[in-house]
């Protein structure tokens, strides 16, 4: 019989799990991973809503910013992403800590208009009437203009090909803002089809949040990056060469970044923050000025390295998601009860600290050395592997030929059994 997904959202979660059993033909036991996370109020979240992925969530320690200590709550599943924040962090506490900055923070939207005959002529009647619009705009969020924040600024941009981008800037205070500011949006796009007598195409908030950017920095003494063989001025060169190198090739610059992301989105998740949005900002600003490049840079002159790393960070500590999962409240308090500029800060250190563990195993060890230790050990313990196994099934598997699951079970059936003859 074929499954009946017809008016899905409209059923409740017994007859969703029901109709998803029978269409996937899923056993008792693979139903039943659907009650074991199930979260009621979740429905409210998504839409279909079935039950929860979870993913690991840990904790990265050792970081002190702005001479201030924090332990940072991190959801991921690559096994060194939090080791590696830890470590950066512990290399970078010894030399002072990190220190951040944010820029004022507001949030960008957009309307645009189409098929204009003047844009010149039309950008300069928008411009005339910028004050006014700003105002329809506090007007369609009063409360948010009541708690010091609003709209700031209107930008006009001639696209190209009859196309006019109207950019308005806010203050979203302590949200991520996004809800607020297409109300503001929608409300100005008003006005100005008004004013223009045209009908905007399109009115929308921009993830590229470049007035939202922050900044991470740390100085370190080259003495603390020695690593086994290599002494520390000759680590402090290598860093600086491969961050050049971030800055030079695409290729490179991809994965630089993405290493920088590993942290960023892991802590963007635990808080309760749109990840995605992070994403997509920080690697347009990687392209700023036309090519992709790494998005931190390490120099050294010798005898300090100095790292640096900006980003757009449009992240909120209210709002969303947060107000209904538990543990993104939790998280918050973990950190402290940040501000949202605060917050922003922190998320741009694990940034650094990350890519710092990176570059250093990467131009010294290798980054498989201590990466792969950690694969092996996730590889055993999806073989079965109990937690008192572990030592010594990682140690054959490090010697052995084959690292994969077949191997890993034959380890642990051979274990098993020697102990038993015992």
């Amino acid at each position: 019989m074929t499954a009946d997904f017809r008016h899905f959202y409209q059923k409740d979660w017994a007859e969703r799990t029901a109709i998803v059993t029978q269409a996937a033909q899923l056993t008792s036991v693979e139903t039943a991973l659907f009650k074991q996370y199930y979260v009621p109020k979740h429905h409210d979240i998504i839409e279909n809503y079935l039950t929860d992925y979870p993913l690991p969530m840990g904790l990265a320690v050792n970081f002190i910013i702005n001479d201030q200590p924090y332990i940072v709550p991190m959801v991921t599943e690559e096994p060194s992403v939090i080791a590696a924040a830890s470590n950066g962090a512990k290399i970078v506490k010894r030399g002072g800590g990190f220190q951040t900055t944010a820029t004022k923070r507001e949030m960008i939207g957009q309307i645009v208009l189409e098929q204009l005959t003047d844009p010149t002529a039309t950008a300069a009647l928008i411009e005339e009437q910028a004050a006014r619009l700003l105002t329809v705009a506090d007007k369609a969020h009063p409360s948010l203009k009541q708690r010091g924040g609003g709209a700031r600024q209107l930008r006009v941009r001639q696209l190209g090909q009859g196309y006019l981008s109207v950019d308005l800037y806010v203050d979203v205070q302590a949200a991520m803002g996004a809800n607020m500011l297409n109300t503001m949006l929608e409300a100005v796009a008003k006005a100005i089809g008004v004013l223009t007598k045209t009908n905007p195409l399109m009115s929308i908030l921009s993830n590229y949040a470049t007035a939202s950017l922050v900044t991470a920095k740390c100085e370190l003494p080259v003495a603390l990056l020695q690593a086994g063989r290599y002494d520390g001025q000759l680590v402090a060169q290598k860093i600086a060469a491969a961050s050049a190198v971030a800055q030079l090739d695409v290729y490179r610059a991809t994965t630089h970044n993405k290493g920088i992301m590993n942290g960023i989105d892991a802590v963007a998740i635990a808080t309760g923050n749109d990840w995605r949005a992070i994403e997509s900002g920080a690697h347009a600003y990687a392209a700023r000025d036309g090519q992709y490049r790494g998005l931190s840079t390490w120099t050294t002159d010798g005898t300090t390295l100095t790292g640096q790393l900006t980003l757009p960070m449009p992240v909120g500590v209210v709002g969303g998601s947060i107000k209904i999962n538990e543990l993104a409240q939790l998280n918050h308090k973990l950190l402290g009860n940040p501000t949202a500029p605060e917050l922003a800060q922190v998320i741009a250190a694990v940034g650094l600290a990350q890519n710092l563990a990176a570059l250093r195993a990467l131009v010294t060890t290798g980054i498989q050395q201590g990466h792969m230790h950690l694969q092996l050990k996730s590889l055993a313990l999806a073989a079965g592997a109990t937690p008192a196994e572990l030592p010594v099934i990682l140690q054959q598997l490090e010697q052995a030929t084959h690292q994969d699951l077949v191997t890993t079970q034959q380890l642990i059936a051979k274990l098993r059994q020697t102990k038993d003859e015992n």
